[in-house]
């Protein structure tokens, strides 16, 4: 938002919370601001501030065109988090029609480091200086980023949970609101101001100074702005929160507004669990898996000719050993055709898994992937013939935990745990002394070539894993020290590098790598004390996590695709600050979120599991021609903002990673008796 050039002002008032280190406040420059285009239109100022019996401030004033009352009514959420419902009403005064928008905002000390955290959107710097990937960074702009910016502000549906946070070293404060309101689409925002640190909320939104829609160019920015008539008056809500400055103080706030705004955001599945589990089986043999080279495509466009079985534009005959497709899918099919008697299912899961081990790279690790049109090689990540740590380590897990699915002496086995062991090998043999897992390496020589980032936590699990199924103690020595070694990440709550398609953005999938790991290390540690720090861990791991999943159902307009089909979007995740759109990659973690809140006894990590399964057991489709897909198809991007494509759509094609991970939480569900409850209910 364009800010006035001082933060001086004619009146202003604190925002007051007593805490056990003694009170601290926050600094409320006016009642309101109104803005056009242009900039300032007219500032309402702090003239009256008048406490009530109950605690509650009445904060008024009158500018030149406008006037303002607003109502802070506190309410209790825990000792160190203290919350506002605020009724604001803003009277315009104008004697013509003024177009203009409402900005409100909150005041902390100016600082170097204010932890911004836009839940889903923004974190931190958000954007690392070495990052290859461009997208919106806190930082001085400069003629060569027009994606940097010392303020920014969005439209709220890009936010999980539309609120804004912010410290200064001695507290920290929260601004929140929903995703509309009164005047429009609300949305969210913040500075480093000359003299401050600002959080603020915009009604309607602006987005400033520049628009970021997935692609690597800034678009001209975009300002909303309601048409006040004379006489005219609008009522606004919005909470305020003031808690610690850690970066996981926020972990409070979010459960409070996650309370407030899932309440009216009723989940709705399309299909049971074990509907959902079939379809995904027959959409990922259908439509993905060629025998003939014992892989799973990637892609399956929507529009298919005939019978479907031609190659279409869009289909992508290519596959990743981990990540967006290879082992977890194939697991996923072996361990569903296991459960339920599907021999094609099986048997196809098998078919892939040996393929992929069959052709590891000669460092002794998998390739990255498989192609059409260059057979197996590196994935995305750029460098001659360079691999990726998530994607390797997603592939040995899953290949691991399908050793389990087989009996010993099963034809397949031998060669799956041969492929295992030397992966496992070539990790532990270049795990640094102090824990660092290799994020990147040469497929050919070995090489490392990257320690950035904390894509090794991927291979906790299978260091875990693999030390009970080879009866290797060391592997499990080697995911402590790496536990121990990413805890920083998790401390500092930026964790970045799990895909490869993004280089160091944070992520969601950082989220749920993190979360299977910590979990992994908990429940394999023995030591009553060992497995409470673990826990931990994974309880932080988790709380970051959730801030990129979405707490509200996105309102779509009527005529959308995403609209007509009444999808609900609580419990989707937002893929990352550079990848706005909801996808269902967190059905990754699904078991270990189950666990999680076994070992915590803390019910809100079954909750926001709960919804995560509903969530994707909508759009997969259900017969030929739902949502213009075939029977079984499932898309990856659902738009619920302005980003790669028009809010309310969706991509057009199947994607096999997310039938995969359908499948596989599906069938894990089917263990974990905690998932039954409201959300299993199906639409009609």
């Amino acid at each position: 938002m364009d800010r006035s050039p001082s933060t001086e002002r004619a009146g202003d008032a604190r925002i007051v919370a007593p805490f056990a280190a003694g009170a601290r406040s926050a600094r409320l420059p006016f009642v309101a601001q109104l803005m056009d285009a242009g900039g300032v239109v007219d500032i309402i100022p702090v003239e009256t501030v008048e406490t009530d019996p109950s605690g509650a401030l009445r904060v008024a004033g009158r500018g030149t065109a406008f006037g303002a009352v607003a109502r802070w009514m506190p309410v209790a959420v825990d000792e160190a988090t203290h919350r506002w419902d605020v009724d604001l009403e803003v009277t315009c005064h104008a004697t013509a029609t003024t177009p203009a928008g409402v900005v409100i905002a909150l005041w902390l000390d100016p600082t170097d480091d204010p932890g911004w955290l836009i839940p889903g959107l923004f974190y931190g710097e958000n954007r690392p200086a070495e990052c290859r990937r461009r997208f919106p960074r806190f930082a001085p702009a400069t003629p060569a980023d027009d994606l940097a910016a010392d303020a920014w502000s969005f439209r709220s549906d890009r936010a999980a949970t539309p609120a804004v946070t912010a410290a200064d070293g001695i507290v920290g404060a929260t601004l929140a609101t929903r995703e509309t309101g009164a005047l429009g689409p609300n949305g969210i925002g913040f500075a480093a101001l000359p003299g401050a640190t600002e959080i603020g909320l915009t009604f309607p939104f602006r987005e400033e100074p520049v628009v970021y829609d997935g692609f690597e160019r800034a678009r001209p920015a975009e300002v909303r702005l309601h048409a006040w008539q004379p006489a005219e008056r609008a009522s606004i809500a919005f909470r305020a929160y003031l808690h610690g400055p850690g970066r996981h103080a926020f972990g409070a706030v979010q459960r409070d507004l996650h309370a407030w705004l899932a309440a009216d955001a009723p989940l709705a599945p399309w299909v049971d669990v074990a509907t959902a589990a079939r379809l995904a089986a027959h959409g990922l043999v259908r439509w993905h898996y060629r025998p003939d080279h014992g892989v799973i495509h990637e892609t399956a466009a929507f529009e298919r000719g005939s019978d479907g079985t031609a190659t279409e534009p869009g289909d992508r005959a290519a596959m990743h050993v981990g990540w967006v497709s290879g082992a977890p899918a194939a697991y996923a099919l072996l361990a569903h055709g296991t459960r339920t008697g599907d021999a094609a299912a099986r048997d196809a899961g098998r078919k892939v898994l040996g393929a992929i081990a069959a052709n590891r790279a000669p460092c002794g690790t998998f390739w990255g992937q498989w192609t059409a049109a260059s057979g197996w090689g590196k994935g995305w990540t750029p460098g001659e013939d360079r691999l990726h740590a998530r994607t390797i380590g997603e592939a040995t897990l899953f290949m691991l935990r399908a050793l389990s699915r087989v009996a010993l002496e099963d034809r397949d086995a031998a060669a799956w745990r041969t492929a295992v062991a030397a992966n496992l090998a070539f990790v532990a043999e270049r795990q640094r002394g102090d824990g660092a897992i290799p994020s990147q390496w040469h497929g050919r020589t070995g090489t490392v070539e990257s320690w950035a980032g904390s894509a090794g936590l991927a291979w906790v699990p299978a260091l875990v894993e693999g030390a009970a199924a080879f009866g290797e103690p060391g592997l499990l020595d080697g995911a402590r020290r790496a536990g121990r070694f990413y805890a920083r990440h998790v401390d500092d709550a930026f964790l970045s590098g799990a895909p490869e398609d993004v280089d160091l953005a944070p992520t969601s999938e950082d989220g749920h790598v993190a979360v299977m790991a910590y979990v992994a290390l908990a429940e394999a540690e023995p030591v009553a004390d060992g497995r409470a720090a673990w826990v931990d861990l994974a309880r932080r791991s988790a709380d970051w996590m959730l801030t990129f999943r979405y707490a509200y159902n996105v309102a779509f307009e009527p005529a959308t695709l995403l609209g007509r089909y009444d999808y609900r979007s609580r419990g989707a995740d937002q893929a990352s600050p550079a990848n706005q759109h909801l996808h269902a990659y967190g059905l990754i973690a699904l078991p270990e979120m189950v666990r999680l809140a076994r070992l915590t006894g803390d019910p809100w990590y079954l909750e926001r599991t709960r919804e995560n399964l509903a969530c994707f057991r909508q759009f997969i489709a259900r017969d030929d021609g739902d949502f213009n897909a075939r029977r079984g198809m499932a898309p990856e991007r659902y738009y619920q903002t302005n980003c790669f494509g028009p809010k309310g759509s969706i991509g057009g094609l199947s994607h096999a990673w997310c039938l995969g991970h359908v499948l596989y939480a599906c069938d894990a569900a089917a263990d974990l008796p905690e998932l039954a409850g409201p959300s299993e209910e199906a639409a009609t």
